[in-house]
């Protein structure tokens, strides 16, 4: 599994948890070898996330359209910045350029992408995994909701189960791994 798509805030957001998840989540990607691909920002969430795999040694590839270059400040110390044209185009690229999907804290933006890209493994565009790194149990009530989507009849139980969770990096990159048939190298 050498890339990781990693969806999150372009924000730091009040918990300083959160901050040093993504941290600790760019250096584990680092040291197994894998490829971060996001979505080219320098700040917030986001920011740290590159940073830290790139300090770790690792290579980061950012996907950001042209419109938010300058709103979201493109990282300029990236292994590979690519600009495209629109938001769906990025999504496209990043989809493309990734083995696996992580969800980190993050808003709307973070939330629609994650959907989006659990749809398209819904509807066979797909077959990668996808997991959600739960932060000091951001994700929980959303998970619960989902739980209770599958209870009701809204969503299968196997579909569900392929969203994965866990508390921390090294836990999550396992279980991501262990869905696409790696072994864990950590």
């Amino acid at each position: 599994m050498p890339s990781i798509c990693v969806y999150l805030g372009s924000r730091e957001g009040h918990d300083p948890r959160f901050r040093d998840a993504a941290v600790a989540l760019g250096r584990e990607i680092a040291e197994r070898g894998l490829t971060l691909v996001y979505g080219g920002a320098r700040i917030g969430l986001m920011g740290a996330l590159a940073d830290a795999t790139l300090a770790a040694g690792g290579e980061v590839t950012g996907v950001i359209p042209h419109h938010l270059v300058d709103r979201e400040l493109a990282h300029d110390g990236l292994t590979t910045l690519i600009r495209v044209a629109d938001m769906h185009e990025r999504k496209a690229s990043m989809a493309a350029h990734a083995d696996a999907f992580v969800a980190l804290p993050g808003g709307i933006g973070t939330l629609e992408e994650l959907f989006e890209i659990w749809t398209w493994q819904y509807l066979g565009l797909h077959d990668k995994p996808i997991g959600v790194l739960d932060v000091a149990g951001f994700y929980r009530p959303l998970l619960g909701f989902l739980d209770q989507a599958a209870e009701s009849g809204f969503l299968d139980a196997a579909t569900r189960a392929r969203l994965v969770a866990a508390a921390e990096p090294d836990a999550l990159l396992d279980r991501l791994m262990q869905s696409a048939g790696v072994t864990a190298s950590s």
